[in-house]
């Protein structure tokens, strides 16, 4: 099996520790973390699997991840405007959200929140203007059930009896065009437009802000993945299913076959990835 290590070793796990003038961030790489939580809302082992590479085509990497086992939180945040200011919009979002939710905050509220703390910011920080971030956040409820919620055009998927379901909905041009049906599926991976996101994380006022969620069940078998669009712009549903149907691979390694795939089809832009299996 092809490995990250051996075709392209330069990835990177972005963990921002603050968030302030500077951003200090350290690289390692990804590995594997198997959660078995036994508690009273969630009674159900899950194995996890995280990673993020800065691609083939950029200097720096702008998206980040987090992850809180304990709360059945995890996170994907790709971040707009520039060297400094995507880098820190998306670690702000993340922190912002993981902060909140321990606090006992919703998935949505904690969401929101982490617009306001990236306007704020950008308010007290003239050279961070520009800086926005997307998001796609899953929380597991009780039971079986679980929450996604995103803005932007970071996507949740669902591997469910051997079939592939996106679950968020891009906010994109893009998808707008598709909607009205003035472009199809296909022709929106090749369109000229396809970077441009009707929402995102530091560019709305919280009247403008459309966050929106799914729930569902996560049952025996299943796995969510959150991803950036540096997937996937780089790798179609059919690959992607392909890989998740791979029961011989560990989440960690599924991960790692994702981000290959992207970097193998050119690694356009950095790619971050997150699989959250139920066993």
């Amino acid at each position: 099996m092809k490995t990250l290590d051996t075709l392209f070793p330069r990835i990177f796990g972005t963990d921002v520790k603050s968030v302030g003038t500077s951003v200090q961030a350290t690289t390692r790489k990804s590995r594997a973390v198997t959660t078995a939580m036994k508690s009273a809302w969630w009674a159900h082992p899950v194995e996890v699997g995280h990673g993020t590479h800065v691609g083939l085509r950029r200097s720096h990497n702008a998206d980040a991840y987090g992850k809180d086992a304990e709360l059945g939180l995890w996170l994907v945040t790709d971040g707009v405007g520039g060297h400094e200011q995507g880098d820190v919009a998306s670690a702000l979002a993340r922190d912002t959200v993981l902060r909140e939710v321990r606090a006992g905050t919703r998935l949505i509220s904690a969401i929101e929140k982490a617009n306001e703390d990236i306007i704020r910011y950008s308010t007290r920080n003239r050279t961070a203007l520009a800086m926005s971030t997307t998001i796609v956040a899953m929380r597991l409820l009780r039971d079986s059930a679980f929450e996604v919620a995103w803005v932007g055009d970071s996507r949740a998927y669902l591997w469910h009896h051997a079939s592939l379901k996106q679950l968020s909905k891009d906010h994109s041009y893009v998808q707008e065009l598709i909607d009205t049906g003035v472009i199809t599926h296909e022709q929106a991976r090749c369109h000229h437009h396809q970077n441009i996101i009707t929402q995102a994380l530091g560019a709305m006022d919280r009247s403008s802000l459309r966050v929106d969620a799914v729930i569902g069940e996560l049952q025996p078998g299943d796995q969510i993945l959150l991803c950036s669009d540096g997937l996937t712009r780089d790798v179609d549903d059919a690959t992607i299913a392909a890989t998740l149907s791979r029961h011989e691979l560990s989440a960690q390694e599924t991960v790692d076959q994702l981000l290959l795939a992207a970097l193998e089809a050119g690694g356009s832009d950095n790619v971050t990835a997150v699989v959250v299996r139920r066993r």
